[in-house]
C-alpha cells in the first residue's frame, strides 16, 4: 500500500510557510546512525553491512494472501512504457559494495517532513509502504516531493540490509532511540543522506476520513488509469466475483475518500513507480482543496478526525499558527521527484527477492537538485500563461494547467471563444519573442512548432495564450519537469 501517508500532507502544507521562526536544529554527528537503545548487543558497522538475511524476523516477512483475478488487460499510459515490479537480476553483482553512507545533502534552511502510510491493523505486523519526503524551504516558498519506493534496499542501523519499508516496525520492536520514526529516520539520513525533521504517519481509515471532512477532492487525472477495485468497500477481497475493472480519466475526476484511496493505492495494472506518480497527483489535489478559503476553519476537526489514526509530532496549536502562510503558495511552487528507474535497478536477493538498489551517482545528483532551491523559478517565475479550453472536453485546460505547474509556471484559465479548435495553438505576445522559451513551452505542452504563433502585443492578457484543442494529448511523465 503506498497511499495512505498522503492524506497529513494537507496538514503539513499549513506548516511549510514559516517554519523559519524555529530554526532546525542539526544533528550532533552528519551520521547518527549508532543510536542504539540501551539494551542493544553489538552491531556490524555500517561499513560492513549484515549480509546473513536468515536473520530477518518472520513477522515482518509474512506475505499477504494472494488474490486471483481474470487476465483482462488495461490501457497503458501512452507516456509510461510502465515498468515491472521485477527487473531481471543482474550478474555478478555484489549489493555490499555500494552501502557506504550518503553525502549529507540536507542544509539548515530546509523543513523535511516524512510522510507515511501503513495498513495498521491490531495485533498484526505492518510496513510502512507509503513514504513521501515532502522538504519545504519557507523562506523561498518551494516545496520538493520525494516519492520513496518500498523496496529501496538499505542499511538499517543496528540491524543491516534490508528493504525500507522494514526499518518503522523493527525501530518500534525493538526500542530503538525514537522507535520506528527515530529509525526511519536515521536510516533516511544514512543512505539518502537526507535529515527528517517531523514525522506523520496515518492509516486507511484516517485518509478516507480527512478527504471525507473535506467533502472530497478534485484529482486532474492527466492519464486514463484502469485497475482492479472492490465492487463494494465491505466486500470480501479474496472473491473474485467481488473485483470489477475500473477506469477513470482523462478529466477532472472527484473522488471522496474511498475513491482516493483506491487510486491511489492500486497497482494490479501498473507498477510502484506509476503508483508513486498518482500519489503526488492526490497530495497536490489535497493542497488545491486546502488553498479555499473555508478549508482552514476544519482543521481542528481534521486533527481530531485523525487523532486515532494518526502518529506524529505536530500539535494541533503549531499547524493553526502557522496556517493562514500557505495561502502565499501554490501547485505551481512544489517540485515532484521519484526514486525510480533509472535511479535504481533491480536485482534478486540470495532468497529470491526482487529489491531496488541505487545507481548512486544518478541518485545522489536527482536528490541534490530536490532538495536545493530552485534555480529556474526566479526565470519563470514573472512569465505569465493564460489557457483557454478549446474542446468539447471538459476540464482539458486544467489538466495543461497542471502540466505547467508541474514544470513551475503560474497559470490562469480564461473561457475560449469556441469549443471546436482542431488543433493546439500557443500565442507568443511577449515583446522579446525568445525562440529559447517559446521552445520549451512547446517541449512540455508535447506541441508542434506548428503550434506557435508570434505575435509580438503589449497590453496582452498574457505572455503566453494557450488554446486548447483536440489534438491535445492531456497524458504527460511528470518525472522531468521539475524544475
Amino acid at each position: 500500500m503506498n497511499s495512505k501517508g498522503i492524506a497529513i500532507l494537507a496538514l503539513i502544507m499549513l506548516v511549510a510557510c514559516n517554519h523559519s521562526s524555529q530554526p532546525v536544529q542539526p544533528y550532533p554527528t552528519p551520521y547518527p546512525y549508532l543510536t542504539l537503545p540501551a539494551d542493544a548487543t553489538s552491531t556490524p558497522t555500517p561499513f560492513f553491512p549484515v549480509e546473513d538475511l536468515n536473520q530477518i524476523y518472520t513477522f515482518i516477512i509474512v506475505q499477504p494472501s494472494p488474490i486471483f483475478f481474470p487476465p483482462t488487460p488495461s490501457p497503458t499510459p501512452d507516456y509510461l512504457s510502465i515498468l515491472p515490479d521485477s527487473i531481471p537480476p543482474l550478474p555478478n553483482f555484489n549489493p555490499s559494495s555500494l552501502y557506504t553512507p550518503f553525502p549529507y545533502i540536507t542544509d539548515q534552511e530546509t523543513v523535511t517532513y516524512l510522510l507515511l502510510g501503513s495498513d495498521i491493523r491490531s495485533g498484526k505486523s505492518f510496513r510502512t509502504d507509503a513514504m513521501i519526503i515532502a522538504a519545504l524551504r519557507p523562506r523561498l516558498g518551494q516545496i520538493s516531493l520525494i516519492s520513496i519506493p518500498r523496496d529501496l534496499w538499505v542499511y538499517i542501523p543496528a540491524w543491516g540490509m534490508q528493504r525500507i519499508n522494514t526499518a518503522y516496525l523493527h525501530g518500534e520492536l525493538t526500542q530503538y532511540t525514537g522507535g520506528g520514526p527515530g529509525l526511519l529516520k536515521d536510516t533516511i539520513l544514512y543512505n539518502l543522506g537526507i535529515r527528517i525533521d517531523h514525522t506523520a504517519l496515518v492509516d486507511f481509515n484516517g485518509f478516507k476520513r480527512i478527504l471525507d471532512t473535506l467533502g472530497g477532492i478534485e484529482v486532474p487525472v492527466a492519464c486514463q488509469y484502469t485497475d482492479w477495485r472492490l465492487i463494494d468497500p465491505n466486500a470480501d477481497p479474496q472473491i473474485v466475483n467481488n473485483w470489477s475493472l475500473n477506469s477513470v480519466g482523462p478529466g477532472i475526476i472527484f473522488m471522496d475518500g474511498e475513491m482516493a484511496l483506491w487510486y491511489a493505492r492500486s497497482r494490479k495494472k501498473s507498477s510502484d513507480f506509476d503508483r508513486g506518480r498518482r500519489q503526488q497527483e492526490v497530495l497536490r489535489a489535497i493542497f488545491s482543496k486546502f488553498l479555499k478559503a473555508n478549508s482552514i476553519t476544519k482543521i481542528p476537526q481534521l486533527y481530531n478526525e485523525l487523532s486515532s489514526s494518526l502518529n506524529t509530532d505536530l500539535s494541533l496549536s503549531s499547524i493553526m499558527e502557522l496556517a493562514p502562510f500557505a495561502f502565499s503558495l501554490n501547485n505551481a511552487d512544489i517540485r515532484s521527484y521519484y526514486i525510480r528507474p533509472p535511479l535504481v535497478f533491480s536485482w534478486k536477493t540470495a532468497q529470491g527477492a526482487y529489491v531496488l538498489s541505487p545507481s548512486e551517482l544518478a541518485l545522489q545528483a536527482m536528490l541534490r537538485e530536490a532538495m536545493s532551491p530552485s534555480q529556474k523559478k526566479v526565470e519563470i517565475e514573472p512569465v505569465t500563461i493564460e489557457i483557454r479550453n478549446g474542446t468539447p472536453n471538459p476540464g482539458w485546460d486544467v489538466l495543461a494547467g497542471e502540466r505547467l505547474n508541474y514544470a513551475g509556471y503560474k497559470i490562469n484559465l480564461a473561457a475560449s471563444d469556441q469549443n471546436n479548435y482542431p488543433t493546439s495553438l500557443l500565442y507568443d505576445f511577449t515583446q522579446a519573442q525568445d525562440p529559447n522559451k517559446l521552445a520549451s513551452l512547446l517541449a512540455i505542452l508535447a506541441l508542434p512548432q506548428s503550434a506557435a504563433v508570434s505575435l509580438p502585443q503589449p497590453g496582452a492578457p498574457a505572455d503566453y495564450i494557450l488554446i486548447v484543442g483536440s489534438d491535445y494529448k492531456p497524458c504527460f511523465n511528470p518525472v522531468n519537469l521539475a524544475p
